[in-house]
């Protein structure tokens, strides 16, 4: 296909960033028009329920820019719920998904078209270094490390956030699946072939503060452990089995106790007390677990929509 008869998406998922919108856009406009001018492109923005003036500034971007699009969820469906929606929206020969937050090196468009034009079908970017919090990106490394020793056949890429291109063809992939919960990283990493690092180094917010809190951060990692894991379930099994047998043995040693040497009883009873607490601390845990589980068959059987929407700006009808 020539060059000029391609297209570009490029999907900018936002929630409350009024001090980045303006920016944002003509940053990527002037990369496109001045690193890519043979390309055809769309800037398609996906507000998830903004409350302050983020809305008012895309549709002011979209009244004078017809290659500018909005889609404006009716409530916070969640960034990665969001971000996928949106890439499922895309009509372009290829989708550039972005960050409104500038955390993300925007000159990399072109090294993705770039790659792409190689024949890679995705060019993922991975962050190298980051400016992020430390303690925050310890515990990712961490958590990339252990998923990937009990995931099922699937190794989560690591320190990929969503950031990268996708061809037309990936994403006809992740439009098909209906997946109820979707998570971007581990359906690239189990669905995604001929794919490219692209290495960065993720910066501070240019304004604002982070929407994503422990919580999400958590949220996210039990997702994917939920979907791509069999280990909770049956590390509960085991630990019940062995506990069973340690139990049935400690009850006849109880019982010598009493009977033979009265004066251990009373530390027995100090034994079986914490022993009790033990093991309903324990119980609650895998209880809590297999709600996770619970949690994650309950999305997938009432199967909703992943995003409604409130309003679009641009489409075409």
């Amino acid at each position: 296909m020539n060059v000029r008869n391609k297209k570009i998406n490029i999907l900018i998922p936002c929630y409350n960033e009024e001090g980045n919108i303006l920016d944002i856009y003509n940053t990527v406009k002037d990369i496109l028009d001045k690193k890519l001018p043979s390309y055809n492109y769309e800037i398609i923005f996906i507000d998830n329920f903004s409350t302050d003036t983020t809305r008012i500034l895309i549709r002011n971007i979209c009244d004078r820019d017809p290659k500018v699009k909005a889609i404006f969820n009716i409530r916070n469906f969640g960034s990665a719920t969001s971000s996928y929606y949106g890439i499922c929206q895309t009509t372009g020969d290829c989708t550039i998904l972005l960050s409104a937050d500038f955390q993300e090196p925007i000159e990399l468009i072109s090294t993705f078209v770039n790659e792409w034009e190689k024949g890679y079908k995705l060019v993922i970017g991975i962050k190298h270094k980051s400016k992020e919090n430390p303690i925050k990106r310890q515990l990712r490394t961490l958590y990339y490390k252990l998923f990937k020793k009990i995931s099922e056949n699937v190794d989560q890429i690591e320190h990929f956030d969503g950031f990268g291109l996708y061809d037309k063809s990936f994403v006809d992939v992740m439009r098909n699946l209906h997946e109820p919960t979707p998570y971007i990283k581990t359906i690239v990493a189990e669905f995604g072939s001929k794919h490219k690092y692209v290495y960065y180094t993720q910066q501070r917010r240019k304004s604002g503060k982070s929407h994503i809190s422990w919580y999400t951060l958590y949220d996210d990692a039990m997702l994917t452990f939920t979907t791509y894991t069999k280990i909770g379930p049956r590390i509960a099994v085991l630990v019940g089995f062995i506990i069973s047998i340690i139990s049935f043995g400690l009850f006849f040693l109880y019982l010598i106790i009493k009977l033979i040497y009265w004066d251990l009883f009373i530390i027995g009873q100090a034994l079986l007390i914490i022993g009790m607490v033990f093991l309903g601390a324990l119980q609650l845990f895998f209880i809590g677990l297999l709600g996770e589980y619970v949690m994650s068959i309950n999305a997938r059987v009432m199967n909703r929509p992943l995003v409604i929407e409130e309003e679009r700006i641009n489409f075409e009808e």
